[in-house]
This record gives structure tokens, C-alpha cells and sequence, in this order.
């Protein structure tokens, strides 16, 4: 998502919004644009259900005992 907020200076929930309400329709014209939307509007929107889901299931357990507290390496 960063790569995108960078390259058009917006932030992500900002840029859905905007696209979801029609306001970026004019874009759709240009192939880079509509295909940089398109793989943006899907990466936001699974970032959004990965954190919803991550949110949901940290509410139901104890986030120390979830913890890897191990050394990876």
C-alpha cells in the first residue's frame, strides 16, 4: 500500500473512499491508473479483513500467552 500512497500521494483509506464513492471514475481512462486502482482497492481491502480478523481473534485470547516469545533463529 505504501508503494501506492507514495506514487499518488494519498493514504489508502482516503484513495478507497474516493474510489468507492465515485469521485476517481475519470481514471479510469488511463491503463496505468485504472490497473494501479484495481491492485491497490485489492490490497486495501485485504489488509482490512486481515486486520479485522486479527482484531476479532486478539479480543478473545490473551495477546502474552500468543506471543512467540522464542528466538527465531
Amino acid at each position: 500500500m505504501t508503494l501506492y500512497e507514495e506514487k499518488y500521494g494519498v493514504l489508502s483509506e482516503d484513495f478507497y473512499e474516493a474510489l468507492m464513492s465515485g469521485e476517481l471514475a475519470e481514471f479510469d481512462a488511463y491503463d496505468e491508473t485504472r490497473r494501479d486502482f484495481s491492485r491497490w482497492k485489492g490490497i486495501y481491502e485485504t489488509w482490512r479483513r486481515r486486520k479485522a480478523a486479527y482484531e476479532k481473534q486478539i479480543k478473545t485470547r490473551c495477546l502474552v500467552k500468543s506471543m512467540l516469545l522464542e528466538p527465531a533463529y
